[in-house]
């Protein structure tokens, strides 16, 4: 899957990515996939949060080689 946007939060501490990643949601159409790198341990953990309570859909949610985490939403 090809995502329609790509934001780096990397050296970004909570609340910052999802405050990030929720504005960059705002500005893209519904449907539309964002793939976000972050290096937060406790982003994988935010981001299904802030899907469960916004309504949209965590696809993939994996840690990389380097070690930095990666989440692939769909905005709702």
């Amino acid at each position: 899957m090809t995502p329609d946007r790509l934001i780096d939060l990397s050296g970004l501490n909570c609340p910052l990515p999802i405050l990030r990643a929720k504005k960059a949601l705002a500005e893209m159409d519904s449907g539309t996939v964002l793939e976000v790198i972050a290096t937060d341990p406790g982003a994988p953990k935010d981001f299904e949060a802030f899907c469960r309570q916004t309504g949209n859909a965590l696809l993939e949610s994996t840690t990389t080689a380097a070690g930095k985490f990666r989440m692939v939403l769909r905005r709702k």
